[in-house]
């Protein structure tokens, strides 16, 4: 079997010109896809100069896109290599959600009392397209919109960007959790649960939820990373 690392981009992602007001978006966004599932394995270098002429653009953008995917901990920088894409996942995943426990215990809370009808009928519907999901990408994404719509309503907006940067991560663990580890879908027992919760505008129920839900994801990567040193 080829060695995904070493195709060429252009057989990856693509040759098509992308103008240029809209470079860095494009760039960024193709790219994020390309890693999230699976097409750019990790190891995989990315140069500024080869994605420049490949999507048409000065190296600017290009600079500007592998930036953002850096900061989401989807690239790694290496010295004689740049920039190149960062293993599914690894010792800081525990820590991320450690850290979702705590910012996103208090966007619950913040967030519950103000929850419309509406806003409880959208995260049922993401229920429902969860479980008919297989797309790993997909599963991803909807599952960052199921979470947001819960804490769309937290007053604390620079609370919600930063969730929202931690679940965008999420979905780097979400394809690996169900790839690497070689598990089925997702239950969404827990999901179901939140959501009944939040709809009765029980939050430390919804809260004990959501913090269960999190540490037992994180025990799953806990584990898996033990065993890997392990061998």
């Amino acid at each position: 079997m080829a060695d995904k690392s070493k195709l060429p981009l252009s057989t990856v992602l693509g040759d098509e010109q992308v103008p240029a007001h809209l470079a860095r978006s494009v760039i960024e966004e193709r790219l994020r896809s390309a890693i999230l599932d699976g097409r750019l394995p990790p190891g995989t270098a990315l140069r500024q100069q080869e994605l420049a002429t490949l999507f048409g653009v000065s190296r600017m953008p290009v600079r500007e896109a592998l930036r953002q995917l850096e900061a989401q901990s989807l690239l790694k920088v290496v010295m004689h290599k740049g920039a190149v894409v960062a293993p599914l996942i690894g010792e800081d995943a525990v820590d991320t959600y450690a850290l979702r426990v705590i910012l996103e215990s208090e966007a619950l809370r913040q967030s519950i009392p103000l929850l419309t009808a509406e806003d409880i009928a959208l995260a049922r519907q993401y229920i429902t397209q969860l479980e008919h999901e297989t797309r790993h990408a997909e599963i991803g994404r909807l599952n960052r919109l199921f979470h947001m719509t819960l804490y769309s309503k937290a007053t604390n907006l620079k609370l919600l960007r930063m969730i929202e940067n931690e679940l965008n991560e999420e979905e780097r663990f979400l394809r690996f959790h169900l790839s690497s580890m070689g598990l089925g879908k997702l239950t969404q027992d827990d999901h179901t649960a939140l959501v009944d919760a939040a709809s009765d505008k029980l939050v430390d129920e919804a809260v004990g939820v959501l913090e269960k839900h999190l540490n037992n994801a994180s025990r799953t990567i806990r584990n898996y990373l033990n065993k890997q040193s392990a061998q």
